[in-house]
């Protein structure tokens, strides 16, 4: 569990010696995270604007933009709600939040789930999509949130892999679409809130042997589709010309290139004026970032992240009980390895796994996702004195 500093003892001790209106959650959310999150959608909004508005400039299509915009609206609304809720009932109810996620993974894979992209990972209403496999994260970071909150510093075997348990089942489910993407950051998650739930070295190294020996496994079997297993050929021989992946990590690289130290300007990319980069304004929307604002765009939109990822850290630290805690330090694994992800497929220094950048990607099943867990977040941190 977070070790609390004797000055935020005092801070806490000090504020709760105050009026008790001061007691009121909302006295205390964090304007800088919410300032952070509020940057980078813009940035993304932008960036999904100049990639998709077409390349007559008397014919601009604003239509992948009103969307983005539509869900950011909406994913701003499911923030306050989840900042409202009170957390501490997300305890009780993570069982059944985490049984109805898995549940739709469950009929997401049947024919009413439609297939998009190779991968039957969505349900269809209308003109929109909707993705469970993103809200799952949520419900993953709340069950084992809730099942390590229980054993504070008693972490035995059985009761790891029960938390593993926790974090298998929806990942299986989700290499059924397939989505090896999604999946990796199921693990993710799981891994960080085991090592902030007190899991011992020993235990780390056996998780390590049993994932990489799943990994191997997955690899060598008939689990991944031709496309995915030539993401990986691509990242092993970045030289290898025979498939799409290594055409669209070598167009991903020269967009980046282009832009220098101050970019070539908004919407005057070559790269994205030409549509070379497949899937630009979702897996590689920071190519646009990259070439049309150059160094100083793409250090300015990773400052945003690393201010957004700290403020959920202190969150974290500042958590009045270990449920909070460790909803936080979820949250902040979801993020950190979905941006680190999808900024690192763009420069070849990761494989390509169709992860969308956090907040900036269109799409809006990862953008409420993304919304719904910052919420959470901010409800930890402002709940802190009551």
């Amino acid at each position: 569990m977070a070790v609390i500093s004797l000055e935020q003892r005092r801070l806490r001790d000090r504020e709760l010696d105050q009026p008790s209106r001061s007691y009121a959650p909302w006295m205390h959310i964090d304007v800088l995270l919410v300032l952070a999150a509020a940057g980078l959608t813009a940035i993304g909004v932008a960036a999904i604007y100049s990639t998709t508005r077409g390349r007559d400039p008397l014919e601009f299509d604003a239509y992948f933009m009103e969307r983005q915009t539509l869900f950011v609206v909406a994913g701003g609304l499911f923030m306050v709600f989840a900042a409202w809720f009170p957390y501490q009932e997300l305890s009780r109810l993570a069982v059944a939040i985490y049984g109805a996620g898995i549940l739709t993974l469950i009929v997401v894979l049947s024919p009413v789930g439609a297939e998009v992209n190779g991968a039957r990972s969505w349900f269809r209403f209308g003109d929109f999509q909707l993705q469970p496999s993103e809200f799952q994260k949520i419900a993953v970071i709340l069950a084992v949130a809730a099942f390590l909150s229980r054993y504070e510093d008693h972490m035995t075997v059985p009761r790891v892999f029960f938390a593993i348990g926790i974090v298998a089942w929806p990942g299986l489910l989700v290499m059924l679409q397939p989505d090896v993407g999604t999946a990796l950051i199921y693990v993710f998650i799981g891994f960080v809130l085991l090592l902030i739930g007190g899991i011992r070295f020993r235990q780390v190294v056996g998780i390590a042997l049993i994932a990489t020996t799943v990994v191997v496994l997955m690899i060598n079997s008939n689990m991944l589709q031709e496309y995915q297993t030539n993401r990986l050929r691509s990242f092993v021989d970045p030289s290898s010309d025979i498939t799409e992946a290594a055409f669209q990590q070598r167009q991903a690289q020269i967009a980046i290139g282009n832009g220098g130290v101050q970019g070539r300007g908004y919407g005057e990319g070559t790269q994205t004026l030409s549509g070379l980069v497949p899937q630009q304004h979702t897996d590689f929307i920071f190519t646009v970032i990259g070439e049309e604002f150059g160094f100083v765009g793409s250090a300015t939109t990773l400052g945003l992240y690393a201010l957004l990822l700290m403020r959920i850290l202190q969150a974290a630290r500042l958590a009045k009980d270990r449920f909070g805690a460790l909803i936080c330090s979820g949250v902040f694994g979801m993020i950190l390895f979905q941006m680190f992800e999808a900024v690192g497929m763009t420069l070849g220094i990761t494989p390509i796994t169709g992860i969308p950048l956090p907040l900036v990607s269109y799409g809006g099943s990862s953008a409420i996702a993304t919304f719904i867990g910052l919420g959470l977040v901010l409800n930890v941190r402002m709940r802190r004195f009551t």
